[in-house]
């Protein structure tokens, strides 16, 4: 792996922010928010200093997770292997894992499951189906299961995309099988705890979330013709609700607030927001929405307003509580958003490549600072992280880190 690395005050920044970190898919919630603090309101022209350049991570579009003061991310070699690579702060490389084979898909090759990190493990999907458990300190596997062939599943056109979630003693994820829908595996052994298949779907890119509605913790997905909600410990399905789109492609994690869940997707779908019940074991549609048309690129919710890029080529503000429309703006497209302290980095793709730094508002776009991502390869899919200061913009076979700390 080649490696660029400028001048930065690592171990000053490590001491400032060292709980700020984000060992999954778009944050410690998967919701889309960073706990990073001290962060630049605004931007000078042409964007935050670049600290570090890491290449030769290989083809993917997975994100980067922090964990502690270890970053990790994926890549598939020339011979169409996956790896995980383990990088310090710096960037520089201290560990790589080959676990198994990615998937060659000509339109996007290489992984797209971003890595949970529990302590010294790191849990993976393969494009193919394969969920991975890794020793990241000792660089080796612990245990694989293919779990399309376990729980009857195929793969979906794309391949499948989804981030594992850990919860408790398990390890959850989506098959989309005639065994198992969404299942839940020992974290430890990879022997299947429980299975659900009280209704029957393929699986659709959606990492799966948890929530909390009234004190009770629910599990949240969408498959490809379904919204689920589910009991967490046991796999109970507690209700589902019809959300289809063009071609089955339901790949945004519900965002939950005030009661109310917001699901989006694109291919002439949009979005639904879906009032729970008290006890959450039922749902009801409160609203929809055509505008927030959100392929892939994930939305936020910030103060009682969803912020997200829409299919249409705009970036869209909501109210949450009554599904109006603040503003559409065409100045941002196909970007993928994210949320630290007080702002909103929104990258765009797939070809653009600019991180714009905005101050979210229902009164209209307020862009505080702009960057272009320069170097790395192929499209520019991956989500945002941002974490101990830095803002890290994974592009093909490389990660760039940005110094968005506040002097």
């Amino acid at each position: 792996m080649k490696y660029t690395v400028l001048t930065i005050l690592i171990p000053l920044l490590i001491a400032a922010t060292s709980l700020a970190e984000s060992p999954r898919f778009r944050g410690p919630s998967g919701d889309g928010h960073f706990t990073a603090t001290g962060l630049l309101s605004s931007w000078p022209e042409g964007g935050p200093p670049v600290a570090w350049i890491a290449e030769g991570i290989g083809e993917g579009f997975s994100s980067v997770s922090v964990a502690g003061e270890r970053l990790f991310v994926t890549g598939m070699d020339e011979e169409g292997q996956g790896r995980l690579f383990i990088l310090d702060l710096q960037g520089n490389k201290t560990g790589r894992i080959v676990y198994g084979p990615e998937t060659p898909d000509a339109q996007a090759p290489g992984p797209r499951s971003t890595p949970t990190i529990d302590g010294d493990r790191a849990y993976l999907l393969s494009g193919l189906g394969v969920l991975y458990a890794l020793d990241v300190s000792q660089q080796k596997g612990l245990w694989q299961v293919n779990i399309l062939e376990r729980f009857g599943g195929e793969n979906i056109t794309w391949s499948l995309a989804e981030s594992p979630l850990l919860e408790g003693d398990t390890v959850i994820c989506t098959p989309g099988g005639n065994d198992g829908v969404v299942v839940a595996l020992n974290k430890m052994t990879g022997d299947t705890v429980w299975a659900m298949n009280d209704i029957r779907d393929r699986a659709s890119y959606c990492s799966p979330v948890i929530i909390t509605h009234s004190g009770r913790r629910i599990l949240v997905t969408m498959t490809a013709t379904q919204v689920l909600g589910m009991d967490p410990g046991t796999g109970k399905l507690l209700w589902h609700h019809e959300h289809r789109t063009e071609y089955d492609i339901n790949a945004v994690s519900p965002v939950y607030g005030n009661g109310l869940l917001y699901c989006s997707s694109g291919y002439k779908s949009g979005g639904v927001a879906l009032k729970l019940s008290d006890d959450g074991g039922a749902v009801t549609e409160a609203w929809t929405d055509k505008t927030l048309d959100c392929q892939h690129h994930g939305v936020v919710l910030v103060d009682g307003y969803i912020y997200g890029g829409a299919q249409r080529n705009s970036l869209v503000c909501l109210e949450l509580a009554t599904g109006e429309v603040m503003w559409d703006e065409k100045k941002i497209s196909q970007a993928d958003t994210v949320y630290a302290d007080g702002m909103l980095y929104v990258y765009e793709g797939p070809r653009k490549g600019v991180v714009s730094l905005i101050k979210p508002s229902p009164e209209g776009l307020d862009i505080q600072g702009q960057l272009q991502v320069t170097a790395g390869t192929d499209k520019h899919w991956a989500h945002p992280t941002i974490a101990h200061g830095l803002l890290f913009i994974r592009h093909g076979d490389a990660v760039i880190a940005y110094d968005i700390r506040k002097k």
